[in-house]
């Protein structure tokens, strides 16, 4: 097994910002998001020991911006019968409805899609409240000319809905997104990332 990395941040919105960052800055692959029980989940990275360290650098640079406390941990020689640890079936967890893992092997990808198709960009808003993320979507999708990728919900009625579309679209639609939650919940964080990472994008819905 390779070396393995541990990013344990809080937020869906927010790991998913930091995943790409460490996939942009370093030759990793991002093996899944591991929920932990509350509002974090555990980002697992895999490669050369040096490139490890590399990524989990560019998280770390990254997490203060965001308003983020992490912690970051790096095992350089896995011990032998380890990869249970890693690699385990996926559930719904039955309390919120979430999955337990979101895995790249869980949206394989379709092979008679459209080859070489110009990378699309994707907005992430997360609110804590279901009929907040609700209007939101909903203004999003009204607002400007997206698609809705997905929603994943973490627990502790934390939701995130990704939509994708060129970047000035998706830009408008987080926008909107924000303003239409109002008094129906919180907003934890809003993104738009403009060319997401492969290594990211193999973990949300096609």
């Amino acid at each position: 097994m390779q070396a393995l990395g541990f990013i344990e941040a809080p937020f869906l919105s927010i790991s998913a910002m930091l995943a790409h960052e460490a996939a942009t800055a370093a030759d990793v692959h991002i093996l899944g998001f591991e929920g932990t029980g509350n509002e974090n989940l555990l980002i697992r990275l895999s490669g050369d020991i040096a490139q490890v360290r590399a990524a989990l650098d560019a998280a770390e640079r990254l997490a203060p911006q965001l308003g983020a406390s992490i912690v970051t941990g790096t095992i350089a020689r896995p011990a032998e019968g380890f990869d249970p640890m890693i690699h385990f079936p996926n559930a719904n967890n039955p309390l919120y409805g979430g999955r337990d893992q979101l895995l790249p092997t869980d949206h394989p990808a379709n092979p008679d899609s459209t080859k070489n198709m110009k990378p699309q960009a994707i907005g992430i808003l997360e609110t804590q409240g279901l009929t907040a993320i609700l209007e939101a979507t909903d203004a999003m999708l009204k607002a400007a000319d997206v698609k809705l990728v997905g929603k994943e919900k973490i627990g502790a009625a934390y939701v995130t809905v990704i939509v994708s579309g060129d970047v000035a679209a998706v830009s408008a639609a987080i926008e909107a997104g924000k303003q239409a939650v109002g008094s129906l919940g919180k907003v934890i964080a809003a993104h738009v990332i403009a060319r997401p990472h492969d290594e990211l994008v193999a973990l949300l819905p096609k």
